[in-house]
């Protein structure tokens, strides 16, 4: 089977959707700075898997401490948990460590467009005033923007553990890529008592004969405006993209929506995602 990689970078529109360790009464968001001080928020890549797993149904892979730590159990194998074959393991044996490097692999979701030090005040006055108890006061750190992510996939280590001597069939590969896929079309995370539309609203990427994240890091904004003229660099930067390279965008949300649809060939969001899961199930046939 010929080496192929699948890369899909993808913008998402979403508000506060990863918080790291407070301080004192106040919730900060997960962020990064940048040279020249601005300051990006960010999903991790962990909390992207994990919602990932979770909608796609796979979290049911086995798990133990007997090592002290919660991992992964010996016994469970890749033919009948898709999440340890697509996602990767370590698991701590007598002896020595099991490990699985991950066949899919995420980025973290980085916002952008640069957090401007936004909070939400909070209090629980209307419990509160139910028993006549003081407030409890609170801060959290907001920030609503365009988030950046990328997915990559080697097809040709799905289903096949050498060590192990497990090979799954070639329709199940298929089946277990295009869950993923259909899984990241119609992404959701719930945080804090909201529900986060994480449905890309503007999506590229292909089958590539390089394992090559292409479009990671390229995807670039400023006033709401799309850098349409380094997607195209990117694009036309050799026959692998010129040729395999699909783009979707959803209307309404970028600027220069007339711009993006000149400069680049844009089809629906939706035949972005058929047409890799056609190119994912003629793979594998």
């Amino acid at each position: 089977m010929d080496k192929k990689g699948l890369t899909l970078t993808m913008v998402v529109d979403a508000a506060s959707a990863n918080y790291g360790e407070g301080v004192g009464n106040i919730s900060q968001l997960k962020k990064m700075t940048r040279q020249g001080g601005e300051v990006y928020t960010y999903i991790s890549r962990q909390a992207m898997r994990y919602n990932i797993v979770q909608q796609m149904g796979i979290d049911n892979t086995p798990v133990t401490d007997e090592q002290k730590v919660v991992q992964f159990s010996p016994t469970a194998k890749i033919d009948a948990y898709p999440e340890i074959d697509l996602f990767g393991y370590m698991k701590t044996i007598k002896g020595g460590q099991e490990i699985r490097s991950a066949v899919v692999r995420l980025s973290n979701a980085i916002s952008l467009e640069p957090y401007k030090a936004d909070t939400d005040f909070l209090n629980n006055m209307g419990l509160a005033k139910r028993g006549n108890f003081g407030n409890a006061l609170a801060q959290s750190e907001i920030h609503k923007s365009l988030y950046c992510y990328t997915v990559t996939c080697d097809l040709d280590k799905v289903g096949i553990d050498e060590k192990a001597k497990i090979e799954i069939p070639n329709e199940e590969k298929a089946n277990r890529i295009v869950s993923l896929l259909e899984t990241l079309e119609f992404l959701y995370r719930d945080i804090r008592g909201r529900r986060e539309n994480l449905n890309p609203v503007f999506a590229i990427g292909g089958v590539y004969d390089r394992k090559n994240p292409y479009f990671e890091d390229r995807i670039k904004t400023y006033n709401q405006k799309l850098n349409v003229e380094l997607v195209e660099s990117v694009i036309n930067s050799c026959d692998d993209t010129k040729n395999n390279t699909v783009v979707g965008v959803l209307p309404g949300i970028f600027a220069n929506d007339d711009e993006i649809k000149t400069q680049l060939p844009v089809v629906s969001i939706a035949d972005v995602f058929n047409e890799l899961k056609k190119k994912v199930k003629e793979y594998y046939a």
